[in-house]
């Protein structure tokens, strides 16, 4: 039964392709063209074009219907060797069908070349035992179904797209640019997207602050397992802004599925923008936002319920938007790397020495600064208020040595306990050592020895 509506449905798909031949009034020329046109798009042979006509035309639909092999497949192998083969696939799930295979024949339980291997690999798969069905079911990992959140900003989702080459390098020499986005679950809305020039996890951080900036933080964010996204300042500035940090399992592009939907969907601006032309990276974010605005955000998307436009299940959503204050999130946006102060009280850093202080030499001190303005950094240490480093500048003279700290100050003492403990050491000793015997005190009547 199943053999034969699969030869329907094959048949039916063939009358279809043969249908705007089968017009009545239609001209030599006219087929010609037709012909061709359904071999290009079917990807089929003239060859095999004229078999479908002769065998419609022969016997009408049902001649369309794939012939079968004229053998019985259920008899292929017998009940009990594919019973058989079943349990050796249920007890080691990773056996291949050459394993299963001479296991059966060494066990006399199949002759030689008495099963082919296509065979039994066809049968185990119609009974749901393929080595696909066993990996399945062997994963410890969650499978992978379609998810939505409830409201907006529950969950972000990002991703980079490798853009077109722009004539933004020296001497007018192009270069890729690259496209980074951040998306609402819930709503599918663009938060924010927009071109760089360079690869780095800083087109990751401008992107997140200006997203974070217009509508607020979310609850939770869900990246790959990209460079870009993987950092420890992502760790830092999410604990700080109070956002959930998640990571999609290594190898599963299907995790982040909404915002890989959207980088393809992508492409037909790309296509459009090569038309245009841009010479600049702003002439193509301006191109980029004009398409995004109304060829996608306000454009109907059948993922969302009703088959509303993202901008207004965005705008129309009832939970409300979470901002913080501008100092929290110039604090999160802040990196945070460690250096050693060295013997002349400076660190090292983008190439400049910073004077840290005499007070941390030796020390290892995090040093929090804007990667787009490192002129000044901060210097933390525990137990010590925070400082403000300056780029290090040479003159004629050295500067005045900073004042000792109140905990390093010496302390005045009356005596010296070194020289004490070791008196008391020393009278210790003695008491524990016996007396040595002098013969010279040794009497023989009135005589000494």
């Amino acid at each position: 039964m199943r053999d034969q509506k699969k030869a329907e449905e094959i048949a039916v798909q063939r009358m279809q392709l043969l249908s705007p031949l089968l017009a009545e009034g239609l001209d030599a020329g006219k087929a010609r063209q037709i012909k061709a046109q359904i071999q290009e798009q079917a990807g089929i042979s003239e060859r095999t074009l004229r078999r479908y006509l002769a065998q419609y035309q022969a016997s009408g639909f049902s001649g369309l219907k794939p012939k079968g092999r004229g053998r019985k497949q259920k008899d292929a192998i017998p009940a009990d060797i594919l019973e058989q083969a079943i349990l050796l696939r249920r007890q080691v799930p990773g056996r291949s069908i050459s394993q299963i295979i001479q296991i059966l024949e060494w066990e006399g339980i199949a002759q030689p070349g008495e099963i082919k291997r296509s065979t039994l690999q066809e049968k185990m798969a119609e009974r749901g035992y393929s080595s696909r069905h066993m990996r399945l079911y062997a994963d410890t990992g969650t499978a992978a179904r379609r998810f939505q959140k409830k409201y907006r900003n529950q969950l972000w989702h990002s991703d980079i797209k490798y853009g077109p080459y722009l004539p933004i390098g020296k001497d007018g020499a192009k270069k890729q640019v690259y496209l980074v986005t951040f998306v609402d679950d819930a709503t599918r809305y663009v938060l924010h997207g927009q071109f760089y020039p360079v690869l780095d996890q800083i087109i990751v951080e401008d992107c997140f602050r200006q997203a974070i900036l217009k509508y607020g933080v979310p609850e939770k964010v869900y990246f790959d397992n990209g460079k870009q996204y993987r950092t420890k300042w992502m760790n830092r500035a999410c604990a700080k802004m109070g956002i959930r940090l998640l990571y999609a399992r290594p190898y599963s592009p299907e995790a982040t599925g909404k915002v890989e939907r959207f980088t393809r969907v992508v492409d037909s601006f790309l296509a459009e923008a090569a038309i245009e032309k841009p010479q600049t990276l702003d002439k193509l974010n301006d191109l980029f936002q004009v398409w995004l605005s109304e060829c996608y955000q306000n454009k109907n998307h059948s993922g969302l319920k009703g088959n509303i436009s993202p901008e207004t299940a965005y705008r129309s959503d009832k939970k409300a938007l979470r901002f913080l204050d501008p100092e929290t999130i110039s604090s999160a946006f802040l990196h945070c790397e460690e250096r050693k102060v060295d013997k002349a009280g400076c660190i090292s850093f983008a190439g400049k020495k910073y004077e840290a202080g005499l007070n941390f030499i030796g020390c290892k001190v995090d040093v929090i600064y804007d990667p787009r303005d490192t002129s000044t950094l901060t210097i933390e240490y525990e137990g010590h208020e925070v400082i403000k480093a300056h780029a290090l500048i040479i003159g004629e003279k050295s500067g005045p040595r900073p004042r000792l700290p109140e905990y390093l100050q010496p302390e005045l003492a009356d005596s010296s306990r070194l020289l004490k403990a070791a008196a008391r050491k020393k009278q210790e000793r003695q008491d524990v050592q016996s007396p040595a015997i002098s013969y010279r005190s040794v009497n023989r009547g009135d005589k000494h020895v």
